[in-house]
């Protein structure tokens, strides 16, 4: 019973240690990558891609809908 005890705290330990050293990790990474117009740039970027993806789908669609009604 002692022998499953110290491997559970051992595998606790363990699991702590390295989840503790991934956020240390990121948190470097994430202080060095956040230059807000670089972020604000790439928010931008999607938001027109998004809307030409939605609109040229629409386009289609309503190309489609106009071609089968008689």
């Amino acid at each position: 019973m002692t022998t499953v005890l110290v491997v559970l705290v051992v595998v606790a330990v363990l699991v702590v240690a390295m989840l503790g050293y991934v956020a240390w990790r990121d948190r470097g990474r994430r202080m060095a990558g956040d230059d807000p117009a670089r972020v604000r740039d790439a928010e931008v970027r999607r938001h027109r891609y998004e809307a030409e993806r939605h609109g040229s789908q629409g386009d289609l669609w309503q190309r489609g809908h106009q071609d089968s009604s008689p």
